[in-house]
């Protein structure tokens, strides 16, 4: 069923809400960001038709046999956690949030929107029309102000950048992303108010949804991991970030000593480097190459440095070896990529869980897309813990005290939305 919107806009809060009610939902939007690689503007799949959930051990080879079953669409994510299964490593540290390390449903009602036009994919699709457009929303949920903390002090943050950088010194590695957790407990929240408002406050083109349970992930993420357009895949890892200016001229300097800022450039061409080599265990000979460098693309708090890799798929990799053969992604763990992720599970005080992850879907042309999980807040109701990451690359050249800066700079429309602008 197709319909033309007059209001996408509200129209897309009205479905929100109405999905919101399932126990599993999914919601992205690209936040009219223009992309040649995308499919659609907004996409929405509420209640399950058939699912998944699996923990690290055997988690791809079930996603595998999963969509074997299920051609069709279907989304879901990819925790961070699940590098113990592609290499030999292992996650010590707490883990207060309990998603599964890797969830993914086919939808029972599936819409779709492109421009003023929207597809309803569902057996029932008049009666969720009518459902969608009897919606009064609720523009008056607001969330609680809440105390946010950080799992390390400052101090100890520069302390272990310095020891970092001890490492790379010795050439353990030569460079990596070192996060911090932020985190409440006993927190009460409107979960789609606070979507919404994040959204508001800072739209990006990988912004999501997802509500599993009683656990949700409320996403405001600029970056693709991986995508599958016909027989190419296409990664754009993001490197290099700068504040926006309070003023045009500010704005066009701050860009202009980004786009030469060594550090930057440095931290940018390495990660490149890895996603290239991770490329090559999925693509046909030759075919990998670097399609753009140092791209610079404008958000509402940051400007960041986007670079292209592409290849062409083999035609013995499926798209579920694809995605595994190059997870977790090369901008949110380093290189060399085994050291780095061994070193961080070190320094790092808590699990990293879906945060450096992926949401995203699978299409019934068997093309795929999905984002890299960070500016993200990540909510179990149950126990009332809420919890978000930030990080920054670390390099030879890093300043411990601006790497911490670029933190807090990226948690920024976060705090803002919790109402909590300083941290504890």
């Amino acid at each position: 069923m197709i319909i033309q919107v007059a209001d996408r806009e509200s129209f897309k809060k009205k479905v929100l809400q109405w999905a919101s009610a399932f126990d599993v939902c999914c919601y992205l939007d690209s936040n009219n960001f223009t992309d040649p690689y995308s499919k659609f503007d907004t996409l929405i799949a509420a209640g399950v038709k058939a699912d998944m959930a699996a923990n690290t051990g055997t988690a791809f080879e079930q996603l595998e046999q999963f969509r074997k079953q299920h051609t069709g669409w279907m989304t879901g994510f990819f925790t961070y956690d699940l590098k113990n299964e592609i290499e030999n490593l292992t996650s010590e540290n707490p883990d207060h949030l309990r998603f599964p390390d890797l969830y993914f449903f086919v939808p029972q009602h599936l819409m779709i929107i492109r421009g003023s036009e929207v597809e309803i994919i569902a057996d029932d699709a008049q009666d969720i029309l009518n459902d969608i457009e009897q919606q009064i929303l609720h523009t008056n949920g607001q969330a609680s102000v809440v105390n946010t903390q950080s799992r390390l002090s400052k101090q100890q943050y520069l302390d272990s950048v310095e020891k970092i950088k001890e490492h790379i010194n010795r050439g353990d590695i030569y460079v990596t992303n070192f996060c911090q957790e932020f985190f409440a407990e006993n927190a009460v929240i409107d979960p789609l108010a606070v979507f919404l408002k994040l959204n508001e406050v800072s739209p990006n083109p990988f912004s999501a949804f997802f509500k599993w349970k009683d656990n949700y992930i409320i996403c405001a993420t600029p970056e693709r991991f991986l995508a599958k357009r016909g027989d190419k895949l296409i990664s754009q890892p993001i490197k290099g970030t700068a504040k926006r200016g309070s003023t045009l001229a500010e704005d066009e300097r701050n860009i202009r000593e980004l786009r030469t800022h060594s550090k930057e450039l440095q931290e940018n061409v390495m990660i490149v480097d890895l996603v290239r080599n991770d490329l090559t265990r999925s693509a046909k000979e030759g075919s990998v190459k670097a399609e753009e460098l140092y791209s610079i693309s404008s958000f509402r708090h940051v400007h960041q440095m986007i670079s292209t890799v592409v290849c062409e798929i083999a035609d013995n990799v499926s798209p579920v070896q694809a995605i595994k053969n190059t997870f977790p992604m090369g901008s949110m763990t380093g290189a060399p990529k085994i050291s780095s992720m061994q070193l961080m599970e070190e320094y790092e005080q808590s699990r990293r869980g879906v945060y450096s992850g992926a949401i995203g879907y699978f299409s019934a042309d068997d093309d795929f897309d999905f984002n890299v999980v960070i500016r993200t807040l990540l909510y179990n109701q149950d126990n009332k813990y809420l919890s978000f990451h930030a990080g920054s690359a670390i390099t030879y050249h890093a300043d411990a005290e601006k790497e911490y800066e670029e933190c807090l700079l990226k948690a920024q429309a976060i705090l803002e939305v919790l109402g909590n602008l300083t941290l504890i």
